[in-house]
């Protein structure tokens, strides 16, 4: 008898530290996606300033 209880209790401490797991993984997972959506709306920013800057680079370059 002792056995199978053991043996459920380790089933049952296996399953905890899965889920446990499990969690730390969803919320690493949502912090990287935060980090990426930031990272893309900054290297868009950087792309509309580099984007006016040829332009403003361009047009004094053609009063030359």
């Amino acid at each position: 008898m002792f056995w199978p209880m053991c043996a459920v209790a380790l089933g049952f401490a296996g399953l905890a530290v899965l889920g446990v797991l499990a969690v730390r993984v969803f919320v690493e997972a949502r912090r990287l996606g935060r980090q990426v959506s930031d990272s893309a709306l900054r290297i868009s920013r950087a792309a509309e300033d580099l984007e006016r800057a040829a332009v403003s680079t361009a047009r004094s370059a053609d009063s030359l």
